[in-house]
């Protein structure tokens, strides 16, 4: 028997390096199955339907009473409008982004399709990482383009009220910022969905962190409840969507997006650790 025989016969079993799926063929792949979904088109439909419909909803309602309102108030959305455009369609359809973020890896835990998926790929890894960056991108690509859309339309009914242009200090980084805020915000709640691996508990733990814990902390007493407050990830991570950071605001626009960035890389670490180590 030759040397390169005995090495090839001391090799462990498995497919040929040229089976074995790349990393383009694995988001090739996850594509596929976000884009053949019927969630994942509705759930983006409702996304644009509710950012856009709110934004015009709440800007035109401050519009109608801008005269009407007091001193203070006019000076909050004078001083960022383009924090008070955005904010105004994210406050509810960022949700959308959380439950699809969800559905995208607990959905396949529900339908037993994730044993196909790591039969297919038997490193795991590479698939998480795969679905992760896909997503990201779709809700990027989409987010960005729903910021603008809604910036344009505020910015349209506000008129003199409180102007602002893209132009403006700050305001082209918070309206991009927008997309990369719902972007960050998909994968923080993939990463929750691949950790709890069951649709409605992985639900209901995106939205306590993100509408639950927030108001929670501001009744925690001193500066323990603003720092609380600050770090929470989707507090810290809607920074980026403001033109100026705020008198109050602890973190500066990418201080913030970094903390939130923070947390989904540690859960994603969490969700990794358990894919390895738990059974399919």
């Amino acid at each position: 028997m030759t040397a390169a025989t005995t090495e090839a016969a001391a090799r462990p079993a498995g497919p040929p390096a040229h089976d074995r799926p790349g990393f383009g063929r694995l988001m090739l792949a996850e594509w596929t199955k976000i884009r053949t979904v019927r969630s994942t088109l509705w759930s983006l439909i409702l996304l644009i339907l509710l950012d856009l419909g709110f934004t015009a909803l709440f800007v035109g309602l401050t519009t109608a009473q801008w005269d009407n309102m007091t001193e203070g108030d006019r000076a909050s959305v004078a001083a960022d409008p383009v924090s008070f455009i955005l904010g105004s369609g994210f406050f509810l359809s960022q949700l959308t982004v959380c439950v699809l973020g969800v559905l995208v890896i607990a959905s396949e835990y529900s339908t037993g399709m994730i044993r196909a998926s790591l039969l297919a790929v038997p490193r795991r890894l590479p698939m998480l990482w795969a679905k992760a960056l896909v997503f990201a991108l779709v809700v990027l690509a989409l987010g960005v383009l729903v910021s603008f859309a809604s910036f344009f339309i505020g910015a349209a009914l506000i008129g003199d009220k409180a102007e602002v242009s893209l132009g403006d200090e700050g305001v082209l980084r918070a309206v991009v910022g927008g997309g990369l805020y719902l972007a960050m915000l998909g994968l923080f709640a993939l990463a929750i969905g691949a950790i709890v691996r069951h649709t409605a508990g992985g639900i209901t733990g995106v939205i306590g962190f993100v509408l639950v814990l927030a108001p929670l902390a501001t009744l925690l007493p001193g500066s323990i409840g603003e720092h609380v407050h600050a770090y929470l990830p989707s507090e810290a991570g809607y920074l980026i969507a403001k033109a100026h950071q705020g008198e109050n605001d602890l973190l500066t626009p990418w201080q913030g997006y970094g903390v939130f960035a923070l947390w989904t890389v540690a859960l994603l670490a969490v969700a990794a650790f358990l894919l390895k180590r738990r059974d399919a």
